[in-house]
């Protein structure tokens, strides 16, 4: 059971001093642990649990961490874990606003954490609040083009990796990645098809993006759903900050925390206007190979940050919403 497991395991049904206990127990002194806004940065144990681990224990007080990709790695000499699933309990009580159903929550995650001598150190979590948003019906934001809803596991379900069995193959893998990323960046402005995905993708590439943006399948797919309104709204895009890569067999993990930046010069991503700001993005993909091709990707994009940046507050938006 990895540290990270150890956290969760110890929460459900916690009350404060046992949340404070074992997040003592688990948590450097001088942790550094970053959420999607509008938790944002937090540092130092009294913070993590102040700030999220007790709001998000008193509104899933069952609390139940179900993962289906964790992947272990070292990244230049660090040791750190990767991974992805949902965060599972009983809507009781308001979630950073998101008012509480009383039905059971299926918050998806994703995660970049370091860990060093049994505790963390460092954690970049993405839970997707616009999905809470969602399934509590006060989603202010026009409809995800591509499908909105649960995300899928890898299709082999063999996404918990606990040991990197074969590094040649994590080594091909994560080069696999670094030749696609290059690929991207080779878009000229004009055409998607600049691009050539498909010496990258397979045919029936999953994309599981974020609420807001949906789960797209094949290359066209991607293109129409995602990728084509995105680069209309961020073309000057590039990915220019990295945290780290996570590589274990056919799986491999990016991001940063920011890990890209734009200029919001135009329209139609997610139906706004542009805003002409230049925007940090904040950015996690986990990547799944099949064979020689990419097969599905889990996408995480702290979405209601970058709208914070453009001067709408999704927050605001959504408790709109609940007055009426």
């Amino acid at each position: 059971m990895s540290v990270i497991d150890k956290l969760y395991a110890a929460l459900s049904g916690a009350n404060d001093a046992q949340v404070r206990k074992v997040a003592a127990a688990t948590l450097s002194e001088q942790v550094s642990w970053s959420a999607c806004h509008p938790v944002n940065d937090l540092s130092g144990v009294s913070s993590v649990v102040d700030d999220f681990l007790l709001p998000l224990i008193q509104a899933l007080p069952d609390l139940e961490r179900k993962p289906f990709i964790h992947i272990p790695g070292d990244y230049q000499g660090e040791q750190w874990i990767a991974g992805a699933g949902y965060l599972i309990g009983t809507f009781s009580a308001p979630l950073f606003g998101i008012p509480p159903t009383g039905q059971t929550l299926y918050l998806r995650y994703s995660e970049l954490v370091r860990v060093e001598n049994d505790r963390i150190t460092q954690c970049y979590l993405f839970p997707d609040f616009l999905d809470a948003m969602q399934q509590a019906r006060v989603y202010p934001l026009r409809p995800s083009l591509g499908h909105p809803g649960l995300i899928m596991p890898p299709t082999g379900l063999d996404g918990i990796c606990s040991d990197d069995s074969d590094p040649d193959r994590s080594i091909g893998t994560a080069q696999l990645i670094m030749d696609m990323l290059d690929c991207l960046r080779k878009y000229d402005g004009q055409t998607l098809e600049s691009m050539d995905l498909e010496n990258f993708w397979h045919p029936d590439f999953m994309w599981y993006g974020p609420a807001g943006i949906g789960t797209t399948r094949g290359i066209e797919g991607f293109r129409r759903h995602h990728q084509g309104p995105f680069l209309k709204g961020f073309p000057d895009r590039d990915v220019d900050h990295h945290a780290c890569t996570v590589a274990c067999g056919d799986y491999v993990a990016t991001g940063g925390w920011p890990h890209m930046h734009g200029t919001h010069t135009g329209g139609d991503w997610l139906g706004l206007p542009p805003s002409n700001r230049h925007l940090s993005l904040r950015v996690m993909d986990i990547w799944r190979r099949e064979g020689d091709l990419l097969k599905e990707n889990w996408v995480a994009i702290d979405i209601p940050h970058m709208l914070d940046q453009m001067g709408l507050d999704v927050f605001a938006q959504m408790r709109a919403i609940t007055s009426r």
